[in-house]
């Protein structure tokens, strides 16, 4: 039996697949373990992919060399760019996939890559020597070797899953959990806290009113998440909206007392910006009705997903709950909604990298880390696996930067200010959303997993030929003139598009361009005073990130750090001036007195 490998990643979610099949295609044997072979890649929750910020760090992990967009393009039935009526800075792909082909296509391609192996099996223990981990103990008493593992175990740690007073164990409905992994991290120093998230029901389409509902298209000419895909050829199908009424919140009102949520039966932390239905209920009492979207589970099931109407009510108020909104009137729940609470390890415990500081070579990424979201995870698990690979090769660390990618932010917000409910991803939190959008993710990104081996050369040819493209248009636009004005100074004004310049220009009307190219110039001239002004703030930006801080400095024999500070940096070990600004609880004067302590030590040594 082969037991022996460079890398091993525990738990097979969305995570965990990007992380092995990186890891993988880098040159290294990789294991991947879990609880369930047949629910690789499986969707927890809503079947969809991206949506605001989350559509971003899809099309970033694309530009890495991930999968999860390829398999969306080729399983998706139903797309939407949103917040097109905003600016391109806060524009997110978003699409319904049919949740089993997903899944599916998914587990084809782990099962048939090289270098990766699939093995059915709960890990119970870590094996750890000398503060390194070196390997891995499976419920089967099978002892699995490795030079680095990956923990991506979502929501599995001593899952317990609570329908009104109705508890069982278990990582997801109908699947086991693992009760003796998070055991293992705690006797290895680990600490570890509790969160909490939710599901909704699941319908039988066969009993909705449709004709009650409104539909919602997608749109007409859908953009594929990935850059490879040509064109979108799955059958698309509509959602449908419906609203949750006065009588609704009632039944929920009068029930509250068999609610897991105000019972003190859930003791864990749920999701801020994804609320169980009775929460918004009670948290917005003034508030009439709240939207919910019946998304398709696929175009082979007449399953429903009911988005808006996540619930741990006991079974027979979730019935009246979903009896009471229009068009579900004799709606069939053939799954009942859920509350899960499970063990994380709160991720200031992280490298930036990934890697825990506590023990060597082990990696967290996903759940585990307090995320909530299928593509905080799949971001986490490319970037683990990438370093994974790395660090037993003997190289530096891959470590986006928040002026690079929302993947930056992401885990830049995690092992800097830690998390104590499921974090999610937002356009808000990147500082430097402008240049972040999702239509130039493979501008700013596919440099990297060329450099790792994860973008063909195929890929970066046609990257390559594309910002060719981009620059040859821009410099023939700001020399060539129509009137007293150059075609760069028409495209600025608010009522010019590309395409209005083709009627004026002969000289661009002849030329092929793409619409991917037409959309790069355009925002590069219509927002470049703004993108310039970003560009100093990056400047700015980086010099403090270029500051690097020793690892071990002693921040105890800093007198002048006020107490709070002190502990903060200890805990966190920020590797530069520009992470040790974003931890809370440390000051500007602490980030100056720090400034001239480390000036100091260096004018005594010459470096550190």
């Amino acid at each position: 039996m082969h037991t022996e490998f460079d890398v091993i990643v525990v738990g097979a979610g969305h995570a965990g697949c990007e992380a092995a099949l990186a890891s993988a295609r880098m040159g290294l044997s990789t294991a991947l373990l879990t609880i369930n072979l047949d629910t690789i890649a499986q969707m927890s929750c809503n079947p969809a992919i991206g949506g605001l910020a989350k559509g971003q760090l899809v099309r970033e992990v694309d530009a890495l060399g991930g999968e999860m967009a390829k398999v969306t393009d080729e399983t998706g039935i139903q797309f939407r760019m949103l917040n097109t009526k905003k600016g391109p800075a806060v524009h997110s792909p978003r699409a319904q996939a049919d949740k089993k082909a997903y899944q599916f296509s998914m587990k084809k391609r782990v099962e048939s890559q090289s270098n990766l192996f699939l093995r059915q099996e709960i890990v119970d223990d870590l094996i750890v020597d000398n503060k390194k981990v070196v390997g891995l103990i499976g419920q089967s008493g099978i002892k699995y070797k490795a030079k680095a593992v990956i923990l991506t175990t979502g929501t599995f740690l001593k899952g317990l899953i609570h329908i009104g007073e109705f508890i069982t164990s278990g990582g997801r409905t109908g699947e086991l959990s693992s009760e003796k992994l998070s055991d293992s991290l705690r006797r290895n120093g680990f600490e570890v806290g509790r969160l909490k998230t939710g599901t909704s029901p699941r319908l039988n389409g066969r009993t909705i009113n449709y004709k009650l509902l409104t539909p919602q298209h997608g749109d007409e000419n859908p953009r594929p998440f990935s850059f490879s895909t040509e064109k979108i050829t799955c059958s698309q199908v509509p959602c449908y909206i419906t609203y949750t009424n006065p009588t609704t919140h009632n039944i929920i009102m009068s029930n509250l007392n068999r609610a897991p949520l105000y019972t003190g039966q859930i003791k864990s932390v749920g999701p801020r910006y994804c609320p169980s239905l009775e929460d918004k209920v009670v948290r917005f009492p003034g508030k009439d009705q709240h939207q919910i979207f019946l998304e398709p589970e696929g175009l082979n099931t007449l399953e429903v997903y009911g988005n808006g109407i996540s619930t741990s009510m006991p079974h027979d108020v979730q019935e009246a709950i979903v009896h009471s909104i229009t068009g579900l009137e004799s709606a069939e729940i053939v799954r009942y909604g859920y509350a899960i609470e499970y063990d994380f390890v709160p991720p200031a415990q992280l490298h930036p990298s990934l890697e825990t500081k506590l023990v060597e070579n082990l990696f967290h990424a996903g759940q585990i880390n307090g995320t909530s979201g299928y593509e905080e995870a799949a971001a986490q698990g490319i970037t683990a696996g990438i370093n994974a690979a790395l660090k037993i090769q003997g190289k530096e660390p891959f470590v986006l930067d928040r002026s690079e990618a929302y993947i930056g932010v992401l885990i830049d917000d995690l092992v800097t200010k830690g998390t104590q409910e499921p974090y999610r991803m937002f356009t808000s939190r990147a500082e430097y959303r402008l240049l972040l959008r999702q239509d130039n993710a493979d501008r700013r990104l596919m440099k990297y997993g060329y450099r790792y081996g994860l973008i063909s050369e195929q890929q970066w040819g046609k990257l390559q030929e594309k910002e060719c493209a981009i620059t040859e248009i821009l410099t023939y636009m700001g020399k060539k003139t129509v009137g007293p004005d150059t075609l760069t100074k028409i495209l600025s004004r608010p009522d010019r598009s590309f395409d209005s310049l083709l009627a004026i220009d002969d000289g661009l009307r002849q030329r092929q361009i793409s619409n991917e190219v037409k959309e790069q110039v355009e925002i590069e001239v219509k927002y470049k005073g703004y993108i310039d002004r970003q560009q100093i703030q990056i400047e700015k930006f980086k010099k403090m990130e270029d500051c690097k801080i020793p690892q071990g400095i002693d921040y105890s024999k800093i007198p002048e750090l006020r107490k709070e500070s002190r502990q903060k940096l200890s805990q966190i070990r920020p590797i530069s001036l520009g992470q040790a600004s974003r931890i809370s609880g440390v000051s500007p004067a602490d980030i100056s007195i720090l400034m001239i302590y480390l000036a100091g030590k260096i004018g005594k040594k010459g470096s550190f």
